[in-house]
């Protein structure tokens, strides 16, 4: 299965175009995106873009997505909220987890953490795909090229249930793969440069990953 993955659109139009140009030449199974949809503000219009997508649109809620976005999602036919909950995609198991608070030096999921977590973790299977807004703690999360600004939880997270891929954003500096253990932890962030990531992946094999320009 292809997976196309973004996060940070911000509303911006140039990045919808964006991902519309891609999904016409790559031909995607679904499109994933970690957060950042929206920027505050317009999130039914915004919204109702991304419902526009001509392939399944698989979904979290970052830190400028107002919590009303959560039952937006959920109100278009072509979008599915993820968070907490799994979906799949050609036998292929999605779970996710919305929200980011950012803090210095650092980013949190939510207040109330570890109940989420907790409820994360009975969710994720070592063939699930994962999706978050931030990244783990220590891995693609240097923000302005030298703070760690990373959720440590997800890394907990990770270390513990090796899903074999992740997929996150947030840090706009930081596009690119990297692994933790066995995990494949893809940051496809288009909020500065690039055009997100393109994998294959089936549940079983390893995925692999392309990231766009």
């Amino acid at each position: 299965m292809k997976i196309y993955a973004v996060a940070d659109i911000h509303g911006q139009t140039n990045r919808f175009d964006l991902i519309e140009n891609n999904i016409s030449k790559l031909r995607p199974d679904v499109l994933v995106v970690a957060g950042d949809i929206t920027s505050y503000t317009n999130s039914v219009s915004v919204i109702s873009r991304l419902n526009d997508m001509s392939v399944p649109v698989l979904a979290v809620r970052g830190n400028t997505d107002l919590r009303k976005v959560e039952s937006l999602l959920e109100q278009f036919p072509n979008i599915s909220s993820i968070h907490l909950r799994k979906t799949k995609i050609k036998n292929v198991p999605f779970v996710g987890v919305s929200g980011t608070i950012p803090v210095p030096f650092s980013s949190r999921i939510c207040f109330r953490e570890k109940k989420v977590v907790t409820r994360l973790e009975s969710l994720v299977k070592r063939s699930t795909v994962l999706v978050a807004h931030p990244p783990p703690r220590g891995v693609l999360d240097e923000a302005f090229g030298r703070f760690h600004a990373g959720c440590r939880s997800l890394f907990e997270v990770i270390l513990r249930c090796q899903p074999k891929l992740f997929i996150c954003g947030h840090i706009h500096e930081r596009p690119g793969a990297e692994y933790i253990g066995t995990t494949l932890v893809v940051n496809c962030s288009i909020g500065r440069t690039g055009g997100g990531a393109i994998m294959e992946y089936d549940g079983d094999k390893n995925p692999t990953v392309k990231m766009l320009p």
